[in-house]
């Protein structure tokens, strides 16, 4: 018998390095600094990806795109997110809820706003939710 819920756990962390921008849920924010990786180094949808990944027992963010191929230096991480929606779907289940917490090295004071209606509007078109299912936490 097929579960009826399933639940995911992912989480990401990149350290902050001058001269590349900062992209929090798929927006650029105005900021010195952005988060290194080998992509756009977006946390928030790295740990919402892998969390949907390990929903339906699939393979990691970095087993689907590693970061030791060059073909990933710079992707969007919406890519990524796109094909953990796709995995979700081809499984038989379908995202309900999304609840996220942003960690800063930052204090909240300094850090550019992250709770912003465009980001939340995006993401929600992307994992095909409401508003009432969809919250995050910073700070």
């Amino acid at each position: 018998m097929k579960p009826e819920i399933r639940i995911g756990y992912g989480w990401d962390s990149h350290e902050f390095k001058a001269g590349i921008p900062l992209k929090i849920g798929g927006i650029t924010l105005p900021y010195d600094k952005g988060l290194g990786g080998h992509s756009d180094g977006d946390v928030l949808l790295h740990a919402i990806t892998d969390a949907l990944l390990g929903a339906i027992a699939g393979p990691d963010i970095g087993s689907l795109f590693p970061p030791s191929d060059p073909k990933w230096k710079g992707a969007d991480s919406a890519l990524f997110l796109r094909e953990a929606l796709s995995r979700v779907t081809a499984a038989g289940y379908q995202m309900v809820n999304l609840d996220s917490t942003l960690i800063t090295w930052r204090r909240c004071a300094e850090f550019p706003r992250i709770a912003s209606a465009s980001r939340r509007k995006r993401l929600k078109a992307w994992v095909r939710i409401t508003r009432r299912s969809l919250t995050w936490r910073y700070c």
